[in-house]
C-alpha cells in the first residue's frame, strides 16, 4: 500500500498490557480461527465512530479485557479484501478481564511477554506495533485535557466573560465529548473557572458520578495578566496532577493549552486546540511522554 493511497478501511485496536509476576509486563494476543492468525485484537470503525473509541471496544470485544488508552502507537497500512487499510493503535493498561468465552471471531486469548509476542504474532506489522510498545518508558499519569465548546461570540454576551454559557453547538460538543473522557477512566474532574468549562465537563462528570473542582490555574489571562504567566501555571499544575499518577479529566480555555504543551513538551509544535477539541496526554512521572490529539 503506496502511504498516500486513499483509505478504504478504517480500523483500530491496541496492545492491552498488564503487570506480570516478576515486574514486567505481558499483552494480550488473539487467535482468529477464520485466518488461523495469532494478531493484536483490532477492528473495524462503526460509522462516525472516534478511532480512540473504537480501538478500546474492538479491545473489549475480541478479548474481553477492559483497558485505559495511554499512548498512540505506528498506525499500520496494508491492503485487504483489495482495498487499502489502516489500522490505528494505541498501548492500553488493562483495568479489568470479563471471562473470555472462544467464538467464531476469536477462539482464543492469550497473555505473554513482549518478546514471546513477538514470536507468535503473524504479521510482521504487528511484531512492528509491539516493538514500539516496548520501547516506551512506565506510563504512570493519563489525562484527558480539553478545550471547553463552542460558547457563541464574546462580543454578543452583555455580562462577565466568565459567565458566557455553552450555545447549542458547545453543549452537543459536550455530549460528544462525554463518552471519550470516559475512556480514561478519571478518578477527578478538573475544570477552569468559566462557566463555559464546567458546562463541558457536566457530561463526563453525571456519567461517571464525579464532582467538578475549579481551579483557576487553568483559566485565560485576565486583565493586567500576561499569556506566559497562565501557561506557566496550568502547565504547573498538570505536572502536579501527573506526578500523582492516576488518571485526570481537565477542560482549560484556547489561550492556556498551546503554551501549557508547550511548556510540558519544550517543543514549539502546533499545540492549537479547537472548541471541543483535546489532547490525550500520557505521562512518566511529572515528565509528559506523549500528546496525542482527540
Amino acid at each position: 500500500m503506496v502511504d498516500d493511497e486513499p483509505v478504504g478501511i478504517r480500523a483500530a485496536g491496541g496492545v492491552a498490557w498488564r503487570p506480570d509476576a516478576d515486574g514486567g509486563v505481558e499483552v494480550c494476543l488473539v487467535h482468529r480461527p477464520r485466518y488461523g492468525d495469532w494478531s493484536l485484537p483490532k477492528g473495524k470503525l462503526e460509522s462516525g465512530e472516534h478511532p480512540l473509541l473504537a480501538a478500546v471496544r474492538e479491545v473489549a470485544e475480541e478479548s474481553d479485557v477492559r483497558a485505559v488508552p495511554q499512548v498512540r502507537l505506528p498506525t499500520v497500512r496494508y491492503r485487504s479484501e483489495g482495498r487499502s487499510k489502516a489500522v490505528d493503535y494505541w498501548s492500553m493498561r488493562a483495568v479489568g478481564e470479563g471471562g473470555f468465552q472462544p467464538g467464531t471471531e476469536v477462539d482464543d486469548v492469550r497473555w505473554l511477554g513482549v518478546d514471546d509476542a513477538v514470536r507468535l504474532v503473524s504479521y510482521p506489522h504487528d511484531a512492528e506495533v509491539l516493538a514500539a510498545f516496548a520501547a516506551l518508558p512506565p506510563v504512570t499519569a493519563t489525562m484527558a485535557l480539553i478545550r471547553h465548546g463552542h460558547a457563541g461570540r464574546r462580543a454578543t454576551w452583555s455580562g462577565p466573560d466568565d459567565g458566557r454559557p455553552l450555545d447549542a453547538e458547545g453543549e452537543a460538543q459536550a455530549e460528544a465529548l462525554a463518552p471519550l473522557l470516559a475512556l480514561v477512566r478519571p478518578t477527578r474532574l478538573l475544570s477552569a473557572s468559566a462557566r463555559r468549562c464546567v458546562q463541558t465537563l457536566a457530561p463526563v462528570a453525571a456519567l461517571l458520578d464525579l464532582s467538578i473542582e475549579v481551579c483557576g490555574d487553568l483559566d485565560e489571562p485576565r486583565p493586567g495578566q500576561q499569556r506566559e504567566e497562565c501557561a506557566l501555571a496550568a502547565a504547573g499544575r498538570l505536572a502536579e496532577l501527573a506526578a500523582a499518577g492516576g488518571s485526570v479529566g481537565v477542560c482549560s480555555q484556547g489561550k492556556v493549552i498551546p503554551g501549557a504543551l508547550e511548556r510540558l513538551t519544550g517543543r514549539a509544535d502546533d499545540w492549537s486546540t479547537p472548541k471541543g477539541g483535546g489532547w490525550l496526554l500520557a505521562f512518566t512521572a511529572d515528565r509528559l511522554l506523549a500528546a496525542d490529539r482527540l
